[in-house]
């Protein structure tokens, strides 16, 4: 039996299982596709907290290199500035899905991770002491814990009896990739339908399209004679298309898990929710959610912590995902094209113009402003740590370079030895720094600096010092298990 199987090989389960690897614990991905390769470009890259992500572990450069800068984009057409947030990445990232896996992938291998290809899932049973999947070839494979990281459709939610509600569809859009025989017209047009565009890929071959349909769309796959239609509809001219490299159909359905946990099965990135396109938010709450999840989970199946930890998956995640969801599906709505859709466009782009309301939504469309539940206290709990450059015995080291290994870490800016970890010292990493910045939020702004923070594996913090270790004991037992633990070996 193995330890973990994540359906699905895709971004979050790509991330989901190098998470679970870096923390010791055996997993494999089963994914239907027969090869590595994505057909098609797919989504267009994740904003800023996505980014200081994947540099906790070491690996956003080999996204930067790839990839293209810019600012946050709001409704379609402002570009709003992130110059002055406290984080290393104020920008978002350029990058089509096909080269995130491609990374993604590189990573995972890199790590070890198995991935059996060419396999479909198609039902599981579980039991209190694992899961058993059914596998298209015939086959059976059994784990203690399956992640569902299969999609808005996926099987492992609809096995697991895990509702998907939400909002039906109201508007549809075509998405292609394809060549061309004319020139192609610069810039976005909006109609009565919704948005319309053209742009070369990186080939300068290739046209990517994407063209909102006047009427929603059917469930089957669109074709070429449709989008040859739905261009000529929108512009006199489909432009010569030929040569489909793909073409599909999303809509603004909006759909949230009920629950990201059922038993010993848990649900991630779009299986857990889907939503519109608009606002660029799928790929990054995947991520989000792979990181909140791998290392609770690789304590309870290493027997550090108890079952109630993944509890915390959902309570943290799902308010997150549905504050995204709800945002897209506005950002969605501002890209429809009559008068009264208009007005209100116009008024949200005055508004994000001031600098108050601009730090809120830059705060929520990069995710750097996630907070979850801690409890009250200093204005830090709950919220990521910032990336701040401190002092150790050792020299001048990054806080992200600390989380590398994917493990929790107890920093101390007063006299060595105030602040331990004490009986959980073989599990939480002790680093005694210095740090004479100013501690300063996303959307906040400057906060009292802390005698001492414990941060979790995913970057968030979980205790706030004041000089004394009032709390720490408590908050050490609550996210890294009992004190008196004889943890097992990797």
């Amino acid at each position: 039996m193995v330890d973990v199987v994540v359906v699905g090989a895709g971004p979050t389960g790509l991330m989901v299982a190098g998470e679970l690897t870096l923390a010791g614990v055996d997993v494999e991905v089963v994914e239907r596709r027969a090869t590595p390769e994505l057909v098609g470009s797919r989504a267009g890259g994740f904003h800023a907290r996505t980014i200081e992500i994947l540099d906790q572990r070491g690996i956003a450069d080999r996204f930067l290199a790839e990839g293209k800068t810019y600012p946050a984009p709001y409704s379609g057409r402002m570009m709003l500035d992130l110059s002055d947030f406290p984080t290393r990445h104020p920008y978002t990232l350029g990058l089509w899905q096909n080269h995130i896996e491609r990374i993604l992938a590189g990573w995972v291998h890199e790590l070890g991770v198995p991935i059996r290809r060419g396999v479909d899932v198609t039902g599981l049973d579980q039991d209190d002491e694992g899961v058993e999947l059914r596998l298209s070839d015939g086959q059976q494979l059994r784990a203690k814990y399956v992640v569902g990281a299969d999609g808005g459709r996926s099987v492992v939610r609809k096995a697991a009896g895990i509702d998907f509600p939400g909002w039906e569809a109201t508007t549809s859009a075509l998405i292609a990739e394809v060549e061309v025989t004319e020139e192609l017209p610069s810039g976005i047009k909006y109609d009565a339908s919704g948005l319309h565009g053209l742009s070369f890929m990186e080939d300068g071959r290739t046209v990517r399209v994407v063209s909102s349909e006047s009427e929603l769309g059917v469930t089957t796959e669109p074709t070429l004679a449709d989008l040859s239609a739905n261009l000529t509809s929108v512009y006199g001219t489909d432009f010569g298309v030929h040569h489909p490299t793909w073409i599909s159909r999303f809509t603004d359905a909006t759909r949230q898990a009920a629950a990201y946990r059922s038993g010993r099965v848990l649900v991630a990135g779009d299986a857990a929710h889907i939503h519109s396109p608009a606002g660029g938010q799928g790929i990054g709450l995947g991520i989000q959610d792979a990181v909140n999840l791998g290392w609770k989970l690789a304590q309870v199946v290493r027997g550090t912590s108890p079952q109630s930890l993944l509890d915390t998956y959902h309570a943290e995640r799902h308010p997150a995902g549905a504050r995204a969801l709800e945002y897209s599906k506005a950002v969605s709505a501002l890209q429809r094209h009559d008068a009264r859709i208009a007005a209100v466009r116009d008024l949200m782009d005055r508004l994000v113009a001031m600098d108050e309301p601009r730090r809120h939504v830059v705060g929520l469309i990069s995710g750097l402003d996630v907070h979850y539940d801690l409890g009250e206290g200093h204005p830090l709990l709950g919220r990521r740590m910032p990336d701040l450059d401190i002092v150790t015995a050792g020299g001048a080291v990054r806080v992200y370079s600390l989380l590398h290994r994917a493990g929790p870490v107890l920093i101390s800016f007063g006299p060595p030895g105030r602040i331990t970890p004490g009986p959980w010292a073989d599990r939480v990493a002790m680093v005694d720094a210095s740090y004479e910045g100013a501690w300063e939020l996303p959307v906040i702004g400057t906060v009292d600096a802390p005698a001492a923070v414990l941060v979790r594996p995913d970057g968030h913090v979980a205790w706030v010092g004041d000089g004394t270790p009032a709390g720490l004991e408590e908050a050490l037992g609550t996210w890294f298990g009992p004190p008196d633990l004889q943890q097992p070996s990797a």
